[in-house]
C-alpha cells in the first residue's frame, strides 16, 4: 500500500504550505520528511494528500517534542501515539533532537541546550534504549542550535559519540546547526564535522539562518541556505561519504516553484560533491 524503498539522494521537508502542489510539478523531491506530532492527529482533506505522498515516496519521521534530555520520565501515551503512527504507515526512520522540551511535566515549546555531561550521556543512554525498544527501531539524534553554552565535562561530538556506541542509534547531521554554533559558540565547524563517525551519520540536515550580529546567528529555516554552508556540506559529504540531505523550510516559505528552485540547486550541489 505505502511507497517501499530507502531514502536516497535529497529530499524535502513536506509542509501544509505546499502539500497540494507538489504532483503539478515534474521535478519532484526524491523523499519527504513530516513532523509526526503535526499529522498523528490530522484527518480530512490534509491526511489524504498525505496518504497520497506516502503512496508514491519514501517519509521520514522527525519529531519535536519527545525531550529526549529531559530528566522528565518518556511520555508513554505520546510514545504509543507515535508508534502506531510509524507502524501504521510504515516509516522505518525516526529522528529527535539531541535536546529537551519539557520539564516537570510541562512542555516549553522549544528545544534547549543541553550539558554535556558524563552522567547525562549515561542517563539519555537509558532513555533512548527504552525508546527504541518499545519503537522497535533504531532513532536517529539531531545536533541541535543553541545560543548559550552550558558547562559540561564533553565536548559534544564526544557526548554524541558516547550515546551512540552506548545505544546503537544513530545521528542526524545538521550542518546548518554546525555553523550556527560555531559562529555562536568560536569554534572551527570544520574540525567538528572532521570528528564526526561516517558511520554514525544516518542523513543529514540543510537550512537557512538569519545573522542578527556578528557572534550571534539565529536557527530560522526561514531564508535561503547561505553560501558557507554549502561550503560546510560539500566538505561534510566528501569527509564522511553520499548521505541523504533533506532541505527544511519552515518559515518565510515561498511559493513551491521558488522552493524548487532551491530544492534544484542543492541537488546539484549534492550530486557533485559526492
Amino acid at each position: 500500500m505505502w511507497f517501499d524503498g530507502e531514502i536516497k539522494g535529497t529530499g524535502l521537508g513536506l509542509r501544509t504550505a505546499f502539500i497540494e502542489d507538489i504532483h503539478d510539478y515534474d521535478l519532484k523531491p526524491e523523499w519527504f520528511e513530516i513532523a509526526p506530532e503535526n499529522w498523528i492527529k490530522k484527518g480530512g482533506y490534509l491526511r489524504k494528500l498525505f496518504e497520497d505522498i506516502r503512496k508514491d515516496f519514501p517519509v521520514v519521521c522527525h519529531g519535536l517534542s519527545l525531550s529526549v534530555g529531559s530528566p522528565d520520565p518518556v511520555n508513554k501515551y505520546f510514545l504509543k501515539e507515535l508508534k502506531d503512527f510509524l507502524d501504521y504507515y510504515e516509516i522505518s526512520i525516526y529522528s529527535e533532537h539531541l535536546s529537551f522540551s519539557s520539564l516537570y511535566g510541562s512542555y516549553i515549546y522549544d528545544l534547549f541546550p543541553l550539558p554535556f555531561t558524563r552522567e547525562l550521556a549515561e542517563d539519555m543512554s537509558q532513555k533512548i534504549s527504552f525508546i527504541q525498544d518499545f519503537l522497535g527501531r533504531e532513532i536517529s539524534l539531531e545536533n541541535a542550535s543553541s545560543y548559550v553554552e552550558l558547562s559540561g565535562d564533553m565536548e559534544e561530538t564526544d557526548f554524541i559519540g558516547y550515546i551512540i556506541e552506548k545505544t546503537g542509534c544513530k545521528l542526524l547531521l545538521d550542518v546548518n546547526n554546525v555553523y550556527v554554533n560555531s559562529c555562536n559558540h568560536r569554534f572551527d565547524p570544520y574540525l567538528y564535522i572532521e570528528k564526526i563517525k561516517p558511520e554514525w551519520v544516518s542523513y543529514i540536515h540543510i537550512a537557512g539562518h538569519k545573522k542578527i550580529k556578528e557572534d550571534l546567528i539565529l536557527d530560522t529555516h526561514g531564508s535561503e541556505i547561505s553560501q558557507s554552508v554549502y561550503q560546510l556540506l560539500i566538505f561534510t559529504l566528501k569527509k564522511i561519504g553520499k548521505k541523504p540531505v533533506l532541505l527544511e523550510r519552515d518559515n518565510n516559505i515561498p511559493p513551491y516553484r521558488e522552493l524548487l528552485n532551491e530544492y534544484d540547486y542543492l541537488r546539484e550541489v549534492v550530486k557533485n560533491a559526492v
